[in-house]
């Protein structure tokens, strides 16, 4: 499941957020990074503890809450904190599973990671290089969005982010937990959306057949669902 979510950002708030943080203090990643992903990491986090970095992500949850499709590919229950990394020059990440369960900042809360994003704050003619690669069943793939889109992907996903070779990569990233634990269930779930959504489209959502399809939905969030 690699899901591109467009537009979560617009343009204006990619720039205000690029203003804030070319200005930002940054520190050493590794510091972040868990013990069998820390020889593999090189790059730059903003401190999880700042006040810019609060006050960004949470810009970044306010519109992933008003982003329809992301809500409905994620179905979320629990979303971290968004963080803000840079990779410069000669930057990577090598391969690496994330962490399974992850805690809440500065509080005893735990959540399982089911998906992880990656929110992409340059635009591709910025950097060479530095694509995030994610290996699934199907192989392997290379992403790098336009600023302001989202890749969404499963967190059991061996990936990578490859050498910047020029310039720099600035993005959010983060985990959640989704209300739908199986993978393929929540894969199910989001096909059946879009299919009404795009059902919508074509008739209102007072068709019989928009109503029938939404009530099956619902039905199936009802017994699928973690609350």
């Amino acid at each position: 499941m690699i899901i591109p979510i467009p537009a979560v950002l617009s343009k204006d708030q990619v720039t205000q957020f690029r203003r804030h943080l070319d200005q930002a203090n940054w520190q050493d990643g590794s510091l972040t990074a868990g013990a069998q992903a820390l020889s593999q990491k090189q790059n730059r986090q903003l401190n999880v503890d700042s006040i810019l970095a609060q006050q960004l992500g949470d810009k970044v949850l306010s519109a992933l809450a008003r982003h329809s499709m992301f809500v409905s590919a994620a179905l979320p229950l629990k979303i971290l904190p968004p963080m803000f990394n840079r990779y410069d020059s000669g930057d990577h990440y090598g391969f690496h599973v994330d962490n399974a369960i992850r805690i809440v900042p500065g509080s005893s809360i735990r959540l399982r990671s089911d998906l992880s994003a990656t929110l992409f704050l340059s635009e591709p003619n910025e950097y060479q290089g530095g694509e995030l690669e994610i290996e699934d069943s199907y192989g392997r793939h290379q992403v790098k969005l336009a600023a302001g889109d989202l890749i969404l992907y499963s967190s059991t996903s061996l990936h990578r982010v490859r050498a910047v070779e020029q310039g720099q990569r600035t993005s959010a990233f983060f985990w959640l937990q989704s209300m739908i634990r199986d993978h393929e269930q929540r894969e199910i779930l989001f096909d059946l959306d879009q299919s009404i959504q795009s059902l919508t489209q074509l008739h209102d959502n007072q068709h019989s057949d928009v109503v029938r399809l939404s009530s099956s939905y619902h039905k199936l969030i009802r017994q699928l669902a973690d609350t």
